[in-house]
């Protein structure tokens, strides 16, 4: 096990975590849908063709800032297009925003589950789909005219693994590391927004080169999926929100960052729910507006008990 506050099987959480969206979101099935949507191809893989799918309204020309969505599954399963996302995606498009949803590549499907002191299946998995969100971004870019992407204005977004995609994408972005050299030098998203994320690190603590984007971090102080804080082993780890508010505000980085006590990986689906006039307003202060704001919301309610179980077939694992 990986020594620290508290330990987080790899192997369980990664078998684990391609249920949790289900199990912690449940279905939302808006029944008055007034956007377009409109899907892409934007690369093509050893696996099959990869989409996006282009969430708006009025005409697609329109150019309008965008919000890139992934997905969450483990990295084993998830759709780009699940109705899990309706409410989320309505209420970005309602105010103003494209949505892009994004598929990519599921790198632990059919594979081997990481364990504690083998994690190269994990990092390849995210290493994957970072240079799948890499490419839909590129085939933005290159069709932005076209699909009325505001190119200054890309926002990333995530849940679960999605999140750890999104932190990912922005993390590289910001180092300028061999996997986003695919994009142009000069660009950088303008946001990330996660939802119970983490950043897997085989360096030490995550450090950026330059600033990270403004960052929105949603996480349940009990996950036992997602790390709240940390899981380390020498010079490799994984960190969650926790810890990279704690980076960001040492550093000098804008951030928000939510922790709902005493729940779990269910804060990978809620905020897209309970917390959507506090994301719009992150996106209008800290992206549109450029301040510079570091807070901390500590939220509890006493009404409110975890759904997330984990089965007892796992347990013994």
């Amino acid at each position: 096990m990986m020594p620290n506050n508290k330990v987080y099987p790899l192997s369980l959480l990664f078998l684990t975590l391609l249920i949790s969206s289900l199990s912690s979101i449940g279905q939302i099935v808006l029944k008055d849908k007034k956007f377009h949507v409109d899907t892409k191809i934007f690369s093509q893989t050893d696996s099959g063709a990869l989409k996006l799918d282009i969430y708006y309204n009025g005409k697609i020309t329109e150019t309008k800032p965008t919000v890139l969505f992934v997905f969450g599954g483990g990295f084993v399963m998830g759709h780009r297009d699940s109705k899990l996302f309706d409410q989320y995606f309505n209420t970005l498009i309602g105010h103003g925003y494209k949505v892009v949803s994004v598929d990519y590549r599921l790198g632990l499907k059919g594979k081997k589950f990481p364990s504690p002191f083998n994690t190269s299946n994990l990092k390849a998995a995210i290493d994957t789909a970072t240079a799948d969100v890499f490419d839909a971004t590129a085939y933005l870019l290159k069709n932005a005219k076209e699909l009325g992407i505001d190119t200054a204005m890309i926002i990333l977004s995530g849940s679960s693994a999605g999140a750890i995609t999104a932190l990912h994408t922005d993390y590289n972005k910001r180092n300028a590391t061999a996997l986003s050299a695919k994009l142009p030098q000069h660009f950088q998203y303008k946001g990330v927004i996660s939802f119970a994320g983490a950043i897997l690190s085989y360096h030490g603590a995550p450090k950026y080169a330059m600033p990270p984007a403004p960052t929105m971090l949603f996480h349940g102080t009990a996950d036992k999926l997602v790390p709240y804080n940390k899981v380390r082993l020498l010079n490799r780890g994984f960190f969650g929100s926790r810890y990279l508010a704690r980076t960001f505000k040492k550093s000098g980085y804008p951030y928000y960052f939510q922790y709902v006590q005493g729940m779990g990986h269910e804060i990978a689906g809620s905020p897209m729910v309970e917390n959507l006039p506090d994301i719009l307003w992150f996106i209008d202060n800290y992206i549109t507006k450029h301040k510079r704001y570091f807070m901390e919301v500590d939220f509890k309610d006493a009404d409110k008990k975890p759904t997330f179980s984990i089965p007892p077939a796992l347990k013994k694992r």
